[in-house]
This record gives C-alpha cells, structure tokens and sequence, in this order.
C-alpha cells in the first residue's frame, strides 16, 4: 500500500510539473509589433523596445516587423495579425470615428486598437529639389506622398489642401521614405513628404550622401498656414525642426506634427498591457539609450490627447497618479 501511494503521489507531481512546464519555463505570450519601413523611425523604435524590453518582461515577448505603417496598422491589429502598433494619433482617430475620408476609415470605424502610449511627435517634413522653395512651387512636380494609406499621404493631403491644392495638382508618387529618398537622388522625384520623428534616418542619409547639384532642402511653413492647419486639425501641432537637424540645413524650419501612438489590441490582457506600460517607464534611461525618441516620454505626456486608453495602460496611469 505504502510502495502504491508513493507512486500515485510520484504521477501526480509529475502531471503538475508537466501541466505548469515548470517554473522556469513558463512560455511568453508572443505579441507582433506593426511599425513601418525599415528607414523609418517606427521601425527603430519598434527594436529598440524589443531590445530593452523583452528581458524585463515576463508575460510577453514582442516580435517587431515591418510594415506599410498607420493604416496597414490598424487593419493588421483588426485582422489579429498584430496585437501591437505604432501609429499617427490621427489615423488612430480616424480608425475610431470611421472617417477620414476614402483613404481611409470613411463610414467604417475601427475600434480595436487601443491607446497605451503617445511616445513622441512625428513631423511632417518635406524636403524638395531645385527651385521649389514653398509648398505651392509643387504644383506640376513629382511628389512622394509615403505609401498608399499611409499616416504620411493623409498628412501630404492636408498640407497640400492648405494651400488650395490636392493630389490632382501633382504627380503622386507612393513610396516609402527611403524609396523616395533614392528618387530623389536619381532625379525621378522632385520633393517628398515624410511624416516621422526626426531626425528621419532616411533624410539623414539623403542629405549626407546627395549630389549638390540637387540643391536639396527642407520647405517651411508659413505661419498662416500652419494656423490653417492647426485650425482645421486640431490634432495637428507646431513643431519646428531645430538648424543642423540634417547635414546643410542651417536654418530651423517651420514644420507641423501628429503623435506616435503605441496602440494594443483588445485582445491583450490588461495584466499584459499593464506589465508592458510600466516597463516603459521603468526602463526609460535604457530605451533613451537606445533611440533619442524615448528622451522626455513621462507618464503626463503620454496620455496627452489619448482616447480609449488599453485597460490595461489605464490601470497604470491610475497607479501612477497621471489619472484619477
């Protein structure tokens, strides 16, 4: 009896350890992180979380690819193909509020995504050839507009309306950041549109390795324009770029910006989310280390403009005493 018991109780832990797999090897939830193109800053930002963050996390793992950015985003998180995002916090909106217009959610909305942190500002930056010095000097001219659906066109699409224009006033060329970049320098595209914290690796490359005969430069807002601009979307802000942002640029340009959003699925636990929120802010020297874009993201700003926070991101700003 005793020998029988004793093998009983041996199965029984034996199920338990392999039910549990062990404490040291409980397996992460593996959560895909949509950033955008490869020369863009999304991307980087993306690895660079991964790279700080993963060891620190003990409920998830994220995996970061790359993808065609916002929108594509959305639909990825949507779809389930990701659980996490970084994107614009106007297509975010857009996504909500099924507008937008036919480039984006019109009459459709998107409610899966939800806020965790805005991490920084993203510039909508426009560098141009030649003789085109103001945002109208486009009229006739190539123009890359960032990719199809992209947070970036949308943005081309508000500038350009700003000073009376659409798409129909220019040749659209849809590309992402470095793909332009490399027209440019070809001479197949005469200015470009790029929508992302800066500096922009791949403006930065453009202005190092550019011929002079380009006479390559950033084009500045006017400051009606910009109050037209802010005026008719508010969520869109003045945000300058400081002089010697990029190799030649000794003047600061007039410029204004969204937010990059890191956004979770519905689907992610709150105890996910909320383990993936403080590490964020536990660990801001070593993300700073990593990518400047983490350099002044607190608590506060983070939920700057925010909606429909993550439970999970909500439970931590709440501990934080960010939110009541």
């Amino acid at each position: 009896m005793k020998k029988l018991l004793v093998a009983v109780l041996s199965v029984a832990m034996l199920l338990s350890l392999a039910a549990c797999g062990g404490s040291n090897s409980t397996k992460k939830e593996e959560l895909t992180l949509a950033t955008g193109g490869t020369s863009g800053t999304y991307y980087a930002v993306g690895n660079t979380m991964a790279t700080v963050l993963n060891d620190k996390l003990t409920l998830t793992k994220l995996n970061v690819t790359s993808t065609g950015a916002s929108k594509a985003n959305v639909q990825l998180v949507t779809s389930g193909d990701a659980k996490l995002a970084i994107l614009q916090s106007d297509v975010l909106n857009y996504a909500h509020t099924g507008t937008g217009g036919s480039t984006m959610f019109e009459g459709a909305a998107e409610t899966k995504g939800k806020w965790i942190a805005g991490l920084y500002n993203e510039t909508v930056q426009i560098v141009a050839t030649g003789d085109i010095k103001t945002v109208a000097d486009m009229k006739g001219k190539a123009v890359c507009v960032g990719d199809v659906g992209s947070g970036t066109a949308l943005n081309a699409a508000q500038v350009l309306e700003a000073y009376g224009m659409s798409f129909d006033d220019v040749k659209v060329i849809n590309a992402s950041f470095a793909n332009g970049a490399d027209m440019i320098k070809n001479g197949t595209c005469d200015a470009a549109f790029t929508v992302a914290g800066a500096p922009t690796a791949a403006l930065t490359d453009l202005f190092a390795t550019a011929s002079s005969s380009l006479n390559l430069h950033m084009i500045s807002l006017d400051a009606e324009h910009v109050k037209t601009l802010t005026t008719n979307y508010p969520f869109l802000v003045q945000d300058d770029l400081p002089a010697n942002t990029y190799n030649n640029q000794t003047e600061a340009v007039t410029c204004v910006a969204v937010k990059a959003v890191l956004v979770a699925s519905e689907d992610v636990s709150t105890d996910a989310v909320y383990e993936l929120t403080k590490a964020l802010f536990e660990n801001n020297a070593a993300l700073k280390s990593g990518h400047a874009k983490f350099d002044g993201l607190t608590a506060e700003k983070a939920i700057d403009g925010s909606f429909d926070l993550h439970p999970g991101a909500e439970k931590y700003y709440k501990e934080a005493g960010v939110l009541k």
